[in-house]
């Protein structure tokens, strides 16, 4: 027998994630790729992100074709350059004058362990081909449920959060995400055995 899931959060009812959303406009659009092994991963923030962000797409798979409803919007990939990995080409560098036309960017996130989210670059090489954003003055990781390999290593929330203050600036505009994220990390410790 299955358990009854959310419509709206796709969860099970009992971890339903819909009263812990407080929409958040942001001007960025974000598009997340998410591996499926993530899709039913009740420790996961993506699906709590893209109900909370009011430009927000999920997609789920392993191999997406380019976007082409970007509406001529100017595409980063959230994800550290790696200038040592033989196998990926060359980072291409960011327009930066493009970088100051909020609504005309979109932000595209690799949601999965680290693995499975290089596993995702490698098996789109249109990916391979967008200028990347890297996060800076990253804040201490905040995501306890979950075991991080590096202190960089930052849940998909919180990785978005940073990027889109980043990009838009306004600080305190992004509370009511962090706000959420904070309830879901308490009410997820609250579940594990002691």
């Amino acid at each position: 027998m299955s358990r009854a899931l959310c419509p709206r959060c796709e969860r099970p009812l009992r971890v339903c994630l819909c009263e812990l959303v407080q929409p958040v406009s942001n001007q960025v659009r974000v598009l997340i790729l998410q591996h499926p092994s993530e899709q039913r991963q009740a420790k996961g923030t993506a699906r709590l992100l893209s109900l909370s962000l009011q430009h927000c797409e999920l997609r789920v798979g392993e191999q997406f074709a380019p976007d082409p409803d970007t509406d001529g919007r100017y595409s980063l990939l959230l994800y550290p350059s790696s200038p040592t990995d033989p196998i990926l080409p060359a980072t291409p560098a960011a327009d930066f004058a493009r970088l100051n036309q909020l609504a005309q960017l979109q932000l595209i996130v690799l949601d999965g362990t680290w693995r499975k989210s290089r596993r995702l670059l490698y098996q789109n090489p249109w990916l391979q081909a967008l200028p990347r954003l890297s996060l800076q003055s990253l804040p201490a990781p905040a995501y306890r449920i979950r075991r991080a390999h590096a202190e960089h290593q930052l849940s998909t929330l919180e990785a978005v959060a940073c990027a889109l203050q980043q990009l838009e600036g306004r600080p305190a505009h992004w509370q009511p995400l962090w706000q959420s994220f904070e309830t879901f990390i308490a009410r997820e410790l609250e579940r594990q055995p002691q």
